[in-house]
């Protein structure tokens, strides 16, 4: 019993890390979206880009201070948990829902960069180590990604898809409320910035209780936590 009386404030600290990511990301997608759709930018470019970005807030979080605490098990463990994660359990609860059509771009281009991406990051790791130079050259191909994107969206001229992301993030207001919306953008980041560190604490702590590795931890619990976001986002759209 000694040992689960200790482990409370460790489980607190773990759900109010939770807690604050799917509220949190939720605000900052929220008032991100709004204020790029007051500036002129269109919802496609929204959805593709804030909206996407914005529900992997929480594990862009995790992993950047898990780095910064030499954390790199629970770093590492959360990326790939949660790619494993949104694939079988979030895409899977999803088609349950409902029959998702699959639309022609994703099968020419995004599926095969996700998995030209999931291929090099297997390679990357095969001498045992994730460099900064890794690290550049990983960030240096988001960039790139999320270029094509930007230029594949001003072509688009399927009108239902057009009609769905502004139905989803609508369009630019005539009051865009830029404190509001700025305020859920501050506060989204704190949230996330305050829930990660609560979030890693509590996890390493109950991991080193029960004698589990940090990576396991990473994989499991933080992985399914930090996915939240996206599980909301999937199961409300479906």
């Amino acid at each position: 019993m000694k040992i689960f009386r200790s482990m409370i404030p460790a489980i607190a600290f773990l759900i109010v890390g939770l807690v604050l990511f799917i509220y949190s990301a939720d605000f900052l997608v929220k008032g991100a979206s709004n204020l790029a759709a007051a500036v002129g930018i269109s919802p496609l470019v929204v959805g593709l880009t804030v909206v996407a970005f914005g529900t992997s807030a929480p594990e862009l979080a995790v992993s950047v201070m898990s780095a910064f605490k030499g954390q790199a098990d629970i770093a590492l463990g959360n990326v790939v948990g949660s790619n494993i994660f949104n694939v079988l359990f979030i895409l899977g609860i999803s088609a349950m829902i409902i029959h998702l059509v699959v639309h022609a771009q994703l099968v020419r281009f995004d599926v095969p960069v996700m998995i030209g991406v999931s291929i090099l990051l297997y390679v990357l790791s095969m001498d045992g180590l994730i460099s900064r130079v890794d690290g550049i050259v990983l960030s240096a191909l988001l960039l790139v990604y999320v270029a094509f994107l930007l230029r594949l969206s001003k072509k688009e001229k399927d009108a239902g898809l057009l009609s769905e992301y502004e139905q989803g993030y609508g369009k630019p207001a005539a009051d865009p409320k830029w404190l509001k919306n700025i305020a859920f953008v501050v506060g989204g980041v704190a949230g996330l910035v305050i829930g990660s560190d609560r979030l890693v604490f509590g996890a390493v702590y109950i991991a080193k209780s029960f004698g589990v590795s940090e990576l396991v931890i990473g994989l499991t619990i933080i992985a399914a936590g930090t996915s939240l976001p996206e599980v909301a986002t999937s199961v409300v759209a479906a």
